[in-house]
Order: C-alpha cells, then structure tokens, then sequence
C-alpha cells in the first residue's frame, strides 16, 4: 500500500529551501534600485508637484523622522492581521474539510463561498464596527478572516480531491479507519494546496485589515495614519506609511512562504 501511494505523490512538486538562488533576489532588488532611480530623476526633472507624488527622498526622509510611529501602526495593522489570518485560515481549512466528507455541505457552501468572495470590504467594515462597536479591533479582524477564508477553502477543497479513487479503495480495502486515511492519504495530498491558500491569503490579510482602517475603528494602525496625513496634506508622510504598508505585507508572505519551506524540508516523504 505505501509503494503504490509514494510512487504517485513523490513525483508531486514541492517548494525547497535548495531551489532558491541567488539571482532569484537580486534581480528584483536591481529592478526596485533602478524603479526608484527613475522615479527620483522624474520627480526632480519634471517638478512633479508632492501633491500628485513624492520624491523618493522626500518620502525617505518622513520614514527615518516619523519610523517610531511607523512601526507602531504595523504593529497595530500587523496584529489585527495576524489574528485574521490565522482564524480565517482555520476557518476555511475546516469548511473544506467537511465539504470534502460530505456532498451536502459541499453544495450549501457554494454560494456561500461566491457570496463572500464578491462582498466589498468598503461595505462590510462600517456594519461590522456597528456590530462590535467603534472602540475595538474585533471588526477589522472578522474583514481580514474573511478574506484569509476563501482563498484558504477554495484550494484546501482542490487539494482534498485530488486524492486518486484508486487510493481511497486501497485504503477501504485494508480497512483503514478514517483517521489513518486522513494521516496517510488525505492530508499528505492536500498540504500544499493549503500552503498556496495561505501564501495567498497573507497579503490578502494585511490588505483587508489596512482598508478596513479607513472606515472606523479605534486611533491607530497604518490605514488611520495614512489617511491622516493625507488630510494634512504631509504626502511624503502618507506615503512613508504606505511603504510600512508595503513591508508589512511582504513580511507576511516571506514569513508564510519560510514556514512552507520548512514544512516542505522536514516533512516524512508521502
């Protein structure tokens, strides 16, 4: 029964630590240098107005002035983000996992999952803070779980049915109770489907969490500064917490992408 299960999931591809190369991160990093470069020059020898956009330099200087209060807001927008993610994740790691058991689940969660996937955040966060209240985070959390959810259900199901038949009758065939078919046939299959989900939610997290700020909530995170400074016409400033922004949900995903990669080196061979 192993033989015949390895032989088929060994040839799977898998994310290793040993596939990365050098060139893989200096390419972009040259791209980013001559991105900045070109939008440093542009700025300078057009006078664009900051208005319109800033100066790389300009934006720089707001990021070493303003850093402490930058990081405060990620870490607000980081923690919110986080407790998203991870309920979502669960959320829709368990909802694949019933809809995979049973058929009728499966088709009542359709249009559940469609109706979710279309719903703007524009319009859930403002319900959700007069639901929980304007004085906690519990609002921002719930947008960024449920756009952590979708994602994470819809390729964690994939990976549930890409069992082969004839695998699930070997199992039926040695009596294997349904625990032992999850532990050694299901789950061994479904794993990087549920890492691809997580890769995918990780930004969408830090996104959903950040654009819910806009909207209400208690005094802090990087959505409520930026638009604050925005107010107050400091545009080097607004943009230096987009670029916390942008760090932000890059952490997420290199840090979601390092936790595959480990999984990926030390798991048993399937």
């Amino acid at each position: 029964m192993t033989a015949v299960i390895t032989a088929e999931t060994t040839r799977r591809p898998r994310l290793r630590v040993k596939d990365l190369r050098l060139g893989a991160v200096l390419a972009p990093l040259a791209v980013g240098a001559a991105f900045l470069g070109g939008w440093q020059l542009a700025v300078d020898g057009l006078g664009i107005d900051p208005y319109i956009v800033p100066a790389p330099s300009a934006i720089w200087d707001q990021l070493v002035a303003g850093r402490s209060n930058i990081i405060d807001g990620m870490v607000v927008t980081g923690r919110n983000a986080l407790i998203g993610m991870l309920l979502g994740g669960l959320v829709g790691v368990l909802g694949a996992v019933l809809s995979s058991v049973a058929r009728v689940i499966d088709q009542m969660a359709v249009p559940l999952v469609a109706a979710l996937s279309v719903v703007p955040i524009v319009a859930l966060a403002p319900v959700l803070y007069t639901m929980f209240g304007a004085a906690v985070d519990t609002g921002r959390i719930v947008v960024a779980a449920v756009a952590v959810s979708i994602p994470v259900y819809l390729n964690t199901l994939r990976g549930l049915r890409q069992v082969s038949t004839v695998h699930r009758e070997l199992m039926a065939t040695y009596a294997a109770t349904p625990t032992q078919v999850i532990r050694t046939v299901t789950l061994p299959t479904a794993t990087p489907y549920v890492f691809t989900g997580l890769r995918i939610a990780s930004s969408l997290a830090v996104i959903s969490a950040l654009i819910a700020e806009y909207f209400g909530g208690p005094v802090g995170g990087l959505g409520k500064a930026i638009t604050s400074a925005a107010a107050s016409s400091n545009y080097p400033l607004a943009w230096a917490y987009v670029t916390g922004s942008i760090v932000l949900g890059l952490a997420f995903y290199v840090v979601t992408l390092l936790v595959e990669l480990w999984f990926a080196r030390h798991a048993p061979p399937t």
